[in-house]
């Protein structure tokens, strides 16, 4: 596998105003576990959404502009439940500068210290309300920007590796503090033309993130990513374990996880035909911490036409 490799230094704090080019994307992710380990929560802001069935079907039409694919998506991880949200909208319902990131009711702000999220959305399939704040106080940002890929189109910058997040929801009514993580994605091109699959994991413990990111390349070429940030956002490159294999999921994604132990899948969040979003226990690897938030993506299924079909109804678009 390859070394990391740095890019050019990135923003400090997520600049939502930042250009995406035809057929590119860009994505500002947040998640976030409660203290007790019993709830969690995802929110990802997109420009370009890299799993939209339309931005693909504009894409084989012509060069196709990202900012008419945009959306705001919330996962809640309840003890008893979750509820899903991603109403994607057109240019029309967007609305972003370098301190605020607006599609339809729901926002994303950032006044240097804090970002906040208000959501407004209706959850899918079944169209119940989903409205609430969610605050994000990072204990330091990291500036520094990783290519995935070595062409170097693909970039990811885990913005605040080590954050403390507050949710207070009114439907359903859902209150908790916790641990919690933000970073940024870009790409020039479609990531299904230069990936084939990726796994990732995040984990705090002890005043430290450990982050892991194992990306297969289409042409099954490997390359691998394993870093330490502490408080002030400072980081520290660590040798990367060997890929695990975890037990699959209903849909057949192969999870796996770079690890010196075999976690233990305590709970899948999300599991779809191309995406497996997990939280594992990592009781037997000292090295690592011992929660983690773990994502599989399968570019080749998201790619086979079937799949592309049933995803209109997880996301639908507002028009």
């Amino acid at each position: 596998m390859h070394n990391e490799t740095h890019n050019e230094r990135g923003s400090e704090g997520p600049r939502f105003d930042v250009a995406v080019p035809d057929d590119g994307y860009r994505w500002w992710y947040v998640d976030g576990l409660s203290d007790d380990g019993r709830s969690g929560i995802v929110v990802i802001a997109f420009v370009g959404s890299v799993f939209s069935p339309y931005y693909f079907a504009a894409r084989q039409r012509g060069p196709a502009d990202p900012e008419d694919y945009v959306a705001i998506n919330v996962g809640l991880y309840r003890p008893r439940g979750k509820l899903w949200a991603m109403t994607e909208r057109g240019r029309s319902a967007l609305r972003r500068d370098r301190e605020s990131f607006e599609v339809g009711p729901s926002r994303v702000r950032w006044d240097g210290t804090s970002m906040r999220i208000d959501i407004a959305e209706r959850s899918m399939p079944f169209g119940r309300r989903v409205a609430g704040r969610i605050t994000v106080r990072p204990e330091g940002l990291n500036t520094r920007v990783f290519e995935l890929d070595e062409a170097g189109r693909h970039t990811w910058q885990p913005i605040a590796p080590l954050a403390r997040i507050e949710v207070a929801f009114e439907r359903p009514a859902w209150f908790w503090q916790g641990n919690a993580y933000v970073d940024t994605n870009a790409g020039q091109r479609p990531l299904e033309r230069d990936f084939h699959s990726w796994h990732w994991s995040r984990g705090s413990a002890n005043g430290k993130t450990t982050i892991d990111y194992a990306v297969t390349a289409a042409d099954r070429s490997q390359r691998s990513l394993a870093l330490r940030f502490g408080p002030a956002g400072e980081h520290e490159s660590l040798a990367s374990p060997a890929l695990v294999d975890l037990p699959s999921t209903g849909w057949r994604i192969r999870r796996r996880v770079q690890s010196d132990s075999v976690p233990v899948v305590e709970r899948t969040l999300e599991d779809t035909p191309f995406y497996a979003r997990s939280v594992l226990n990592n009781p037997g690897d000292s090295t690592r911490p011992r929660h983690v938030m773990h994502e599989s993506l399968s570019l080749e299924r998201f790619s086979s036409t079937w799949v592309r079909t049933l995803l209109p109804f997880r996301m639908p678009r507002l028009r």
